[in-house]
């Protein structure tokens, strides 16, 4: 039986990987917040910060104010990750999504799988 691999419009890739990225950043940013001061020299530190603070600004008004600082940043990434795993495959007509199911993240898995660990 030949197996049927669907191919995602480029809009779904392209703004998955966005807000993948966005969300991995986020992340990032409250990872290295248990280090490192916000004000950090660090250079990623500061390329995180810095990237990130607009998306921060336009959740303000949602985020709870009991929430301390570097926990804010997952708070965020929440959001995106809803997003990500519940209202993009609602809004394409799927019922569930599975495990690697995000475009990024499943390109990101192939990659590591091809280059470290594959035959």
């Amino acid at each position: 039986m030949e197996d049927l691999i669907y191919i995602h419009p480029l809009w779904v890739i392209v703004l998955d990987y966005v807000l993948g990225i966005v969300m991995w950043t986020l992340i990032g940013r409250a990872a290295m917040g248990v280090f490192l001061p916000e004000n950090s020299e660090f250079f990623f530190n500061k390329v995180f910060v810095k990237a990130t603070n607009p998306v921060l600004r336009v959740f303000r008004p949602i985020t709870p104010g009991f929430l301390i600082d570097p926990l804010v940043p997952i708070f965020v990434a929440w959001f995106f990750f809803m997003i990500r795993f519940y209202l993009m495959p609602w809004l394409l007509g799927y019922s569930v999504m599975g495990m690697l199911s995000f475009p990024l993240e499943s390109d990101v898995a192939q990659w590591l799988y091809q280059t470290f660990g594959g035959s």
